[in-house]
């Protein structure tokens, strides 16, 4: 899985506070870095097709071991539904701490 761009995230918690400042003032722009934009929708996009893709040449690679395809070993495929796995844990993970964050903004007395 990419790490994310801690400085991304950052332009994006200062574009909210922006924001929040006053209707008066404008967002900034997404910052851009080489030449692909690194909002966080972006980012959150990139991440899940990330895992998606690791999780679908896992069961290719576990489909094919269990065909008796040539040049796919055991250790490949543990490897890889391994990695998946992972990958999918940390992303639920940062689903929920995006969930708990949401809902701490949300409880908050303006």
């Amino acid at each position: 899985m990419n790490a994310f761009d801690i400085n991304g995230l950052l332009s994006q918690m200062r574009a909210a506070a922006a924001i929040a400042q006053g209707p008066n003032r404008l967002p900034p722009t997404p910052p851009v870095q080489d030449g692909v934009p690194t909002d966080f929708s972006s980012l959150l996009r990139q991440s899940i097709d990330t895992v998606n893709g690791l999780q679908m040449d896992a069961g290719k690679l576990a489909n094919d071991f269990e065909k008796g395809v040539a040049g796919v070993d055991l250790p490949d495929v543990m490897i890889a539904s391994q990695k998946a796995n992972i990958s999918f844990q940390a992303m639920a993970q940062i689903r929920n701490k995006c969930v708990s964050a949401y809902q701490d903004i949300m409880s908050m007395q303006v």
